[in-house]
């Protein structure tokens, strides 16, 4: 195997080895069994060490090399392409792919965990073997591209990002090209060119995208079918269609539903045990919100409340208006957690992923007004945008606004904490706007993500660890919602919610009011936290937390809070003479969905007699008796507003 190595000299390689078991240097063992490594030129400008080994014994140097007596993650995150160690993962998928070199294969690896690496050390070695001599990069975007070549680049493979399809053919001083997903489609026969013009390795970044639409996927079969290699690579194996993904195997599962197999697999969770990966806190904030509809009727729901999706939607909608008072609460609290999170990573940056340009600037201006700095704003996929974003990963600003573009691939590694302010909530751009925040650099450092409080996506951060398979086939009974194994309940309802979406977008909208409330913490598939107002030791108790645990440190830690939360609320009941909640005979959460139904129909009713809107009714109520807004609200609060509605109501008749 060829180990490159640019930077470093021979001599120098051999003293970075870590050891193997007895005492000897990984490459003594080896030169032990097959003689001493020969050094030599790479035919690229860098250094390499050979070693004649064959593949079992390649397999188990390189597994010295680069992680068995190391934390995967230790010491610091290396630079694309430069490490002299790779991780455990990368070495056992080298190895996989070695085995028997397929020609397609396809690693999905979570975000963060280093596919770009992976990619680059077999395309080196690949070309070192003179298996390939020519590279062709599909990536999902334009900043993608200029990022592989920057990536390629510091272990001297040179290509091109800036290629056009006009331009036919590539310059004789690089070795491959950079390009889109959408420029295949638009040309596929030029791409074929390159890819039969020699023999070609073609590295397929977020292969999912493929599937994105049937000129692409048409295109991608026609431009590299006579490739000589293809590695297909992705974070999110999955789509929430059936549009078969190119190059990618599929095989009938237990109930005989087509679904794609990967080649290796490197799951968030294992990546989050071997440190690879940082644990993600998902800081959920409800709220009342009141909106007008295209009637002139005014409306009001609680985030998080158990509502039509037709009101989900349209609360949600108003939470992330920034003329209302939610946004401005939850920026604020996530820039407090910033600012603990900078106590142990001083560059920690944050970033708010928004719907809109409109939006995007107004969130911008908000931080602004609350840090006193300007934040970078990036509303395109252009040059511009990717100078901004490359410059914001290398400085130490705090905040980062963004439009969509940032949710796939792009490496800012010192994001620690983020605001999803979309609407967007499918399973796969979940997934990728996550990805965003998990990249470890150091063991310890953790990472925050602020969203509403609604069904959908506090389904998809309670499943964050799952790992999915795209399905191109539904049986029969695919009505039932439980067709698709990669969360398909989910997926169906993101489907009515877009729906919903497209009505609203025919319908003049007005957002009147929302204020914002702490709900809740989840982490690790576990809720924690009573809810609370803004600035509540509630809230505070999580938004403290220290930026630099450990998994379980963070799961203790939560746990212990919640405690003491359970105990605060106790003493308050003893002190404020509120009576003890008989022990229910059925479950809790029964009990509080009927009592919140009941509530609404009693706010109904005193809404027709007294011509007051919902949302006022229900703060008064709360200003009357107390406690929080419904959806965080305990079984005797909810029964005391009852009780005054009753009252009021009865009186009137």
């Amino acid at each position: 195997m060829t180990v490159e190595s640019p930077e470093v000299s021979a001599a120098e390689y051999d003293d970075q080895q870590p050891a193997a078991p007895g005492g000897v240097r990984a490459d003594d063992a080896g030169a032990g069994r097959a003689g001493q490594p020969r050094t030599g030129a790479d035919g690229h400008g860098g250094q390499t060490v050979e070693l004649d080994l064959a593949p079992a014994e390649l397999a188990e140097i390189a597994g010295n090399a680069a992680a068995e007596h190391l934390s995967p993650a230790f010491p610091d995150r290396a630079a694309w392409g430069t490490a002299s160690k790779l991780r455990a993962w990368q070495v056992e998928a080298l190895t996989k792919y070695f085995e028997s070199e397929p020609r397609d294969f396809l690693a999905a690896a979570t975000p963060g965990a280093g596919k770009t690496t992976f990619a680059l050390r077999l395309a080196t070695e690949l070309l070192a073997r003179g298996t390939v001599d020519r590279i062709v990069v599909v990536a999902p975007t334009e900043h993608l591209k200029r990022q592989w070549a920057d990536a390629a680049d510091r272990v001297n493979i040179r290509i091109d990002p800036m290629f056009k399809n006009g331009d036919g053919m590539f310059g004789r001083h690089y070795q491959g090209v950079a390009i889109t997903y959408a420029q295949v489609g638009m040309n596929p026969e030029v791409h074929k060119r390159i890819t039969e013009g020699g023999r070609t390795l073609v590295v397929l970044d977020e292969v999912h995208h493929g599937g994105d639409a049937l000129t692409w996927g048409d295109g991608i079969r026609e431009a590299f079918s006579g490739a000589t290699r293809r590695l297909s690579l992705s974070g999110t194996p999955f789509r929430s269609d059936t549009a078969p993904i190119p190059f990618v195997q599929y095989a009938p599962d237990e109930q005989g539903i087509r679904t794609s197999i990967s080649d290796y697999n490197y799951g968030y969770g294992r990546a989050l045990a071997d440190g690879v990966v940082r644990p993600v806190l998902f800081m959920a904030y409800a709220g009342q919100m009141r909106w007008k509809t295209r009637m002139g009727d005014e409306m009001s729901a609680s985030l998080g409340e158990q509502v039509t999706k037709d009101i989900t939607a349209q609360a949600w909608r108003t939470a992330l208006s920034p003329e209302g008072e939610w946004m401005p609460a939850v920026l604020q609290a996530a820039d407090t957690r910033l600012t603990e999170v900078r106590r142990g990573v001083p560059d920690a940056g944050g970033l708010v992923i928004a719907t809109d340009t409109t939006t995007a600037r107004a969130y911008a201006r908000i931080l602004q007004q609350i840090t006193g700095e300007r934040p970078t704003v990036v509303l395109s996929d252009e040059a511009a945008g990717s100078s901004r974003i490359g410059a914001f990963a290398a400085d130490t600003s705090r905040w980062m606004v963004a439009v969509r573009m940032v949710s796939e691939g792009v490496d800012v590694p010192r994001l620690c904490v983020g605001v999803y302010a979309t609407s967007a909530s499918t399973p796969l751009f979940f997934a990728q706007v996550i990805g965003r925040f998990v990249r470890a650099r150091r063991r310890g450092e953790t990472a925050s993500v602020f969203l509403p409080s609604v069904p959908g996506l506090m389904a998809l951060a309670a499943t964050l660890e799952l790992e999915r398979d795209h399905a191109l086939d539904r049986p029969k009974d695919a009505e039932d919602g439980m067709y698709n194994p990669e969360d398909a309940m989910v997926a169906e309802a993101n489907k009515e919610d877009r729906a919903s979406e497209s009505l609203l977008d025919m319908q003049p909208f007005e957002a009147l009011d929302s204020q914002a409330s702490f709900d809740r913490v989840l982490y690790d598939g576990g809720e924690f936290g009573t809810g609370g107002e803004i600035g509540s030791l509630e809230e505070l108790d999580f938004i403290g937390i220290p930026g630099l645990l450990e998994p379980d440190q963070v799961r203790d830690l939560l746990r212990a809070r919640q405690a003491t939360q359970a105990k605060r609320s106790k003493g308050r009941a003893v002190k404020d003479g509120t009576p003890k909640a008989p022990e229910p005979d059925r479950p809790m959460y029964m009990t509080i969905k009927e009592q919140r139904s009941e509530l609404q129909r009693l706010v109904s009713i005193w809404s027709r007699h007294s011509n007051e809107p919902h949302g006022s009714i229900h703060a008064e109520l709360r200003r009357i008796s107390g406690g929080p807004a419904v959806a965080q609200a305990s079984i005797e609060q909810i029964q005391k507003r009852i009780d005054i509605l009753r009252s009021r109501i009865g009186g009137r008749r």
